[in-house]
């Protein structure tokens, strides 16, 4: 049987917040998921037995909770999705060129257009936000940290 791959995404790790990805791998192992692979320390990627995203989501965040202390959003696209994800990106030349400049931002919910337009009114020259489908896909050509 052929099982779908997420990407299990954690808002908020790094810094102050980490997720000692070894003891996660080996965690979310025992509890049954499958070619368990980190591909960096803010970004896992998990093939979940059997194939339910939301079980599986609600099984990571309740390892995360009980093993580290860790309470933050998760978010689990397959790889269709984040593929699509990718294809929507308004931003993907600026990514070729810079791609430390271009952000996706999965979204629990849709952000008001007035609220989209606030965080439009602050930006600087060349810094951009673009809300498609449940993503922000945002361009900071002066750096992330110093986007308004």
């Amino acid at each position: 049987m052929k099982h779908t791959v997420y990407l299990i995404l954690f808002r908020g790790v790094g810094g102050k917040t980490q997720l000692p990805v070894a003891a996660l791998r080996e965690k979310l192992t025992k509890a049954g998921f499958e070619n368990v692979a980190t591909l960096h320390q803010q970004r896992q990627r998990y093939r979940p037995q059997p194939d339910e995203p939301e079980a599986g989501r609600c099984t990571i965040a309740e390892l995360c909770r009980k093993h580290f202390d860790f309470n933050k959003a998760i978010f689990a696209p397959t790889l269709a999705e984040w593929d699509d994800v990718i294809a929507r990106n308004r931003f993907s030349k600026a990514a070729l060129d810079a791609p430390t400049t271009v952000h996706a931002v999965l979204l629990a919910n849709t952000p008001k257009a007035q609220d989209i337009e606030c965080i439009r009114a602050r930006a600087v020259k060349g810094e951009a936000i673009e809300v498609i489908g449940g993503v922000a896909y945002l361009h900071t050509p002066h750096g992330f940290g110093r986007a308004r």
